[in-house]
């Protein structure tokens, strides 16, 4: 049986940061619909746009790659009974809890940032349903992943999604009954997904060579550095015209770039990190309550928009991962959180 690779849950702990502050600059900035804004209007940061789309391009299906990952070990061990017992407890437990908490205090069904949680749940569930009807796919494969391999999945990616936003477009939400989505980025979710079944299946993460991964990852680097810098040109102009193509060349080349990078230098197991990973979950659960309650707290305190947007998210950061190691001091909150 595989071992567990370490760089994946450091890959996790910074995907967790990045929510936190995804989330963070979300009041400072055209932030879509955020529960709490400043009550000074010199609070504002008109390039963090930027940064909200970059993080958009990758960050989720980056999360879904990984769930992806370790999904079939899970189910190969445990087979389906115990699989869905322990994914309706460590996912449905805190989407339930959690959901009912923002959904009271909203008035309205509400999941906010639980749909990671919730699709997930539903994915492994749909995958454990395949596997009752189908055997587990054989690892004998020379596959490994290639910059023409990556290209290609990152235009059917992107050419999938761009169809779809001509319907739905980006950050337009629906629910289908229970289940809470966004069709502008569900198909990046779907495929980064199984992308991360097949690379436990077929050995892609340790075959990867150097010269593919740092390639991903220079392409994705451009591709956001070019999102950071473009202005009023004609290239602007087609980029937001087939921006769901763009997107997700930015997200399969980011990370699969991002994942070499973090296989060659961040594969190593220390202290903090191990305290971190094992905090990351239960931190992503947690944040947005608490991230709210520090907003408001500090709404009267002038430091500048920037370091507002900074000092709330290192703030929310630091309570979010103590809060999580608290509440897994409960006995067995572990097997939940």
């Amino acid at each position: 049986m595989k071992q567990r690779l370490t760089y994946l849950d450091n890959i996790k702990v910074m995907l967790t940061l990045l929510v936190i502050f995804h989330h963070a600059g979300q009041a400072y900035g055209q932030g879509g619909g955020w529960p709490y804004t400043p009550s000074n209007n010199d609070e504002f940061l008109p390039w963090i746009w930027h940064f909200f789309a970059v993080n958009a391009s990758f960050f989720m299906g980056l999360y879904f790659f990984i769930s992806g990952y370790f999904i079939p070990r899970s189910f190969d061990h445990q087979g389906f009974a115990t699989f869905i017992k322990k994914k309706l407890l460590r996912l449905g437990v805190p989407l339930v809890a959690m959901g009912s908490v923002i959904s009271f205090c909203t008035g309205k069904f509400e999941l906010a940032h639980m749909w990671f949680v919730e699709n997930l749940l539903f994915f492994c569930i749909l995958y454990a349903l395949f596997r009752l009807a189908a055997k587990p796919i054989d690892n004998q494969c020379n596959s490994r992943p290639t910059i023409i391999g990556l290209t290609a999945a990152a235009l059917i990616m992107g050419f999938g999604s761009w169809i779809i936003r001509e319907a739905s477009p980006q950050d337009h939400w629906i629910s289908l009954w229970v289940l809470v989505l966004e069709p502008a980025h569900y198909l990046q979710y779907v495929m980064m997904f199984v992308l991360g079944i097949l690379a436990y299946r077929f050995d892609w993460l340790d075959k990867m060579n150097n010269k593919t991964g740092a390639t991903a990852l220079a392409i994705g680097l451009l591709l956001a550095l070019d999102h950071y810098l473009r202005g009023t040109f004609p290239w602007d102009e087609l980029v937001w015209q087939w921006f769901g193509v763009y997107e997700s060349l930015m997200c399969v080349f980011i990370s699969f770039g991002l994942l070499w990078i973090f296989r060659q230098y961040a594969n190593k197991e220390n202290a903090v990190m191990q305290w971190l990973a094992q905090q990351s979950y239960g931190a992503y659960v947690f944040h947005l309550p608490l991230m709210l309650g520090i907003q408001y707290l500090c709404d009267g305190l002038w430091m500048g928009a920037f370091a507002k947007f900074l000092f709330i998210g290192v703030a929310t950061a630091i309570v979010s991962f103590l809060n999580a190691w608290l509440i897994r001091l409960i006995p067995g909150a572990k097997k939940v959180i």
